[in-house]
């Protein structure tokens, strides 16, 4: 599997269509910070079919909100499908994974308090 890290450049009053800051890359997960704040994160994601992360957990909450796409994600061994317009959230510290079932794009946001 193929990582791959971008950086937006897009500023305070900028508009953009999230969907599109990032693209999807054959056999790889696509990942772009939007904000990285001591509060928090809000990163982008675009997955290829057949691609995931592999079980891991973290320290903060975690809301996954899909934008487009199907994807089946894991917390503490309970899957759960999620389709576009549907969220889940993580709770700190629980084992989770992420597995694509088709090309998926969520938005990952992290809140750090």
């Amino acid at each position: 599997m193929g990582r791959k890290k971008e950086q937006t450049s897009i500023g305070k009053g900028d508009v953009a269509s999230l969907i599109d800051l990032a693209e999807y890359h054959d056999d790889a997960v696509v990942s772009r910070t939007i904000i990285d704040r001591k509060a928090g994160t809000v990163t982008l994601f675009a997955f290829d079919a057949g691609q995931g992360l592999s079980e891991h957990s973290a320290p903060f909450d975690a809301l996954i909100y899909l934008l487009e796409g199907e994807s089946e994600i894991t917390i503490s061994g309970k899957p759960a499908h999620l389709r576009k317009g549907e969220m889940i959230i993580i709770p700190a510290g629980e084992p989770h994974e992420v597995n694509a079932l088709t090309r998926f794009k969520m938005v990952l946001t992290m809140i750090h308090s």
